[in-house]
Formats: structure tokens, sequence, C-alpha cells
């Protein structure tokens, strides 16, 4: 919108020369382009939800830290999980918040970089952690009397170490391949926070390579994570149904309910994100929504399905809730 860009550009007043440089100081972040006179509106769900989301992903943590019977390998890759989405989350909303009530578009060029290295490096990890319980509710169901020994603290260790380095690691060049691109072309994006892709299109150079780089490493990571879970749990449904009794084929599908709710909603967004970004014509305002629901949505929801299908967490819960401290 034509006012949008104008107080973008008195924002920047100071700065003239980012308008001028190929290597930018500052970006701006405009929000949801089309519908900047909602945006107060906008930010009233964003900032409900995220409270929501810090006391959930927060309560759900103290409580698997606090009892020791959760001390469990299901658990303690859930209170991974959560943390990543709390740190994920975090990146990126309360700059949104900034942009939808105090029209606070810059954001510095390396600041931007960050959010996009930790937004993509942190997703990555909460993909590894799905995957790693994926891989506990194989090993409980399908081989249940070696599942203490195979996972034990130790192995729960490497396993949570190794999903962080390969975040960590993997997405490590995509800030200092972003920072070499000269952004000649426009230094406005028109989305709430910092993307690789977003980025990308803003570059006045051939990005072909960069574009295939960031398409392997994402099909490397989320595309085989997603793979390999399905095989999981073709392999625990192959076991499930070849159980005699009908209550122990109900109770094992039980267990494995909140996993599928909680993958399925992990994924189906940022799946849609992924590719409508690179192959779809989305209307921008619903790509944003949808790519800011995917960082919203799944660690809202991940608490509640396993509050609600988990006795041992709705136990605690309660007891933290009414102050009551277990023997």
């Amino acid at each position: 919108r034509p006012w949008t860009l104008f107080f973008a550009f008195v924002s920047l007043a100071d700065e003239p020369s980012n308008w001028t440089m190929a290597h930018p100081s500052t970006f701006i972040l405009l929000g949801i382009p089309g519908l900047e006179a909602a945006h107060v509106w906008i930010s009233i769900p964003f900032c409900s939800v995220y409270i929501l989301f810090l006391l959930g992903n927060g309560l759900l943590l103290a409580v698997i830290k606090t009892d020791p019977k959760l001390h469990e390998p299901m658990y303690l890759f859930l209170s991974m999980l959560a943390l990543a989405d709390l740190v994920v989350s975090t990146t990126t909303v309360p700059k949104t918040l900034c942009i939808f009530w105090f029209r606070d578009w810059a954001i510095h060029t390396n600041a931007c970089l960050a959010q996009m290295y930790l937004l993509h490096s942190l997703s990555t990890m909460e993909s590894g952690f799905i995957l790693a319980m994926a891989f506990d509710r194989y090993i409980a169901i399908c081989n249940p009397l070696r599942h203490s020994a195979v996972l034990t603290n130790r192995a729960i260790a490497k396993i949570g170490l190794v999903v962080v380095l390969r975040g960590a690691v993997l997405l490590g060049p995509h800030p200092f391949l972003l920072k070499q691109l000269p952004f000649c072309r426009t230094h406005v994006i028109s989305h709430t926070y910092c993307e690789f892709m977003t980025l990308v299109k803003l570059a006045c150079v051939d990005t072909t390579v960069m574009r295939a780089y960031g398409l392997v490493i994402a099909f490397l990571t989320g595309g085989l994570d997603l793979l390999l879970i399905v095989l999981s749990y073709v392999m625990i449904l192959w076991a499930v149904f070849r159980l005699p009794s009908k209550e122990a084929r109900r109770k094992s599908l039980g267990t494995c309910g909140s996993h599928v709710c909680v993958m399925l909603v992990f994924y189906i967004p940022a799946f849609f994100s992924f590719f409508s970004h690179r192959f779809g014509h989305v209307a921008p305002h619903v790509h944003i929504l949808i790519a800011n629901m995917y960082l919203l949505f799944p660690p809202l929801m991940n608490p509640i399905i396993y509050g609600v299908r988990t006795l041992g967490i709705r136990q605690r819960v309660a007891l933290h809730i009414l102050g009551i401290k277990s023997a």
C-alpha cells in the first residue's frame, strides 16, 4: 500500500544510504500486505495465542521437570520439542506484534539474518524431535522388552545432541550466503518476519544455486524426517493389528494418537508454506497468515494434545494448578 511504503521510507529518513547500497544495514518488514488496516485487530488473536502458548509450554516443561515419573523417553523428547517451540516463536512473534502495534517496521540486517537462521534451524530441530518421538513409539510397541535398554538416558542425550547439531550445522551457511547477496531491487520485505526464500527473492543476481541448496537442505531434513516417521507408523500399525487382544490394540493405538496429532499440526502448515513459497501462486496475505499459523498453532496444540491424552501429565497439571505437591 502507498501509505505503508511512505511511512517505511520516513522511518529510514536518517539512513538514506540504505536505499542505494547493495548491502543494506536495515530491512523493512511490512507485516501482512493488503491487511494493514486490520493489523491491530489481527494482533489480538496473535497475542492471545502467544500468551497461551507460553503458559502451556512453560507448564508442560515444569511438570516434566518436577515429576520423576515423567522422566521417560517420550516426555524427555516432548520437553525438547517444547523448548524448541518456545525459542522459535519468541524469535518472531514479539517483532510481529511490534509491527502491528507500533508500526516498528525496521529491522537491522544482522538481526534479520539471525532471526532467519534461528527460525529455520529450530524448525529443523522440531522436526528431528518429532522423529525421535516416533522412534520411541516404534521401540515401545514393536520391541517393548528392549525399550528401556535401547532408549537409555545416555542414548536420549545423544539423539537430542544429534538433532540440535544437525539443525545448527546444516542451516549454518544460510545467513553467510545471504550476507553476500546484493539487495539492489528493494529492501522492503512483505512479511512479518525474515525468511530464507523471502530474502533470496529480493536479490538482484541469479540465485538458482542458492534456491537449489535450500531445497536440498529442506528435503534432507524435514522431508527425510517425514518419510521416516511415516515408515515408523506403518510398522507400528502392522505390529498393532497383529496383537491378539482387542484391548491391547486399542491401548497401543491410543498411545500413538497424540503423536500423530502433533505430526499433522506441525507438517501440514509447514509443507504448505514451503511449497506455496516456491511453486504455488497463493495470495500474499494468505501465505503470510499460514506462515504465522505454522509458528503459533503447533506449539499451542502440543501441550493441549499431550495434556488431554496423557493421564500422567493431566494429573500433574491438576496438582500444579491446585498447588498440591505429590508425595
